[in-house]
């Protein structure tokens, strides 16, 4: 049986979710998403990229960005899927343990025992809010999860529609909205892989460490400092980021260059200079780049190498 909006747990899904889910109006024009992306959000996106993405939702399949960590896919995917629905996409972090109860609904014990395994002790997940809503889910870090996971996923996505037996319902998307992006680092160890059944259905389009001018702009665009970053000392920050790719097994990503520069920055107003200098760039180093011990003394020696202390 399909539902109506006066189903009660659709009025459920909006009144726990419909406070956090904000609304705007949806974007599905490629150069003004890039625009607002950048305005707005701050990140730097290719038209092309944004582009695929939005030809995928048109055609009816979910997208995999997939690429190592830090090179925002999690942020650029949540933003996309935001600006198309003109609702806060939701964002659901996978784990091996993730099932149809965490992500579509359970009935909470208690209640159960009062009302019954009915309505009105079922609780709506994310994912069923996001298909009643017609807002847009991003998965992150899918290979965290199981392989039944993945094909429950799929099957939901494909047929846009979510079967709850236990209600004996079926809830449908109400409209282009509900779109999937997935994130996944294929490099990132301790997880599963993707099978060619998930391959087949998904549009994978892969991520990387950006070239060092694309970087540059990142890390400007995100600073928010007072203190000025100069130049030449970016480009040494960014040449020791991409030195520590080739040579430590954690591969900063544009994300550690910003965070990086914004502690750098703190520093330097904390010293009351509006000018940030190598003093703070190596002090903040050590906080943002030494993450594994082992890997301390190669962050070291690419610190000496580039900035010459």
């Amino acid at each position: 049986m399909s539902v109506d909006a006066d189903d009660p747990i659709v009025r459920k899904v909006y009144e726990i979710y419909g406070q956090v889910v904000e609304t705007r109006k949806p974007v599905r024009n490629p150069d003004e998403m890039v625009r607002i992306l950048r305005d707005e959000y701050r990140l730097i996106v290719d038209k092309r990229l944004v582009s695929l993405v939005l030809a995928a939702f048109m055609a009816g399949r979910p997208v995999l960005f997939e690429g190592p960590p830090g090179t925002g896919k999690t942020e650029i995917g949540e933003a996309i899927l935001t600006l198309w629905a003109g609702k806060t996409a939701f964002v659901l972090p996978c784990s091996e343990n993730y099932d149809e109860y965490r992500v579509i609904g359970d009935f909470h014990p208690l209640m159960a025992m009062k009302y019954g395994f009915n309505e009105e002790s079922y609780i709506p997940r994310p994912l069923l809010a996001a298909i009643i809503l017609d807002a847009g889910v991003l998965v992150d870090e899918i290979r965290r999860s199981s392989e039944e996971f993945q094909n429950m996923l799929l099957d939901i996505i494909d047929k846009r529609r979510i079967i709850v037996p236990e209600l004996r319902k079926v809830f449908r998307a109400r409209g282009p909205g509900f779109q999937v992006i997935f994130t996944s680092n294929p490099e990132d160890i301790g997880q599963g892989e993707l099978s060619d059944a998930f391959l087949r259905r998904v549009v994978r389009i892969r991520f990387d460490y950006p070239p060092p001018e694309r970087e540059a702009e990142i890390v400007r665009i995100r600073l928010d400092s007072r203190a000025k970053l100069p130049d030449e000392l970016l480009r040494s920050m960014i040449a020791v980021v991409n030195e520590l790719r080739k040579r430590a097994s954690y591969k900063p990503g544009p994300a550690d260059t910003v965070t990086w520069a914004r502690v750098a920055a703190r520093l330097a107003e904390l010293r009351g200079s509006d000018t940030v200098d190598v003093r703070d760039v190596i002090e903040a180093a050590t906080v943002t780049l030494y993450k594994r011990v082992e890997e301390e003394e190669v962050v070291d020696e690419v610190l000496r190498e580039v900035f010459g202390v």
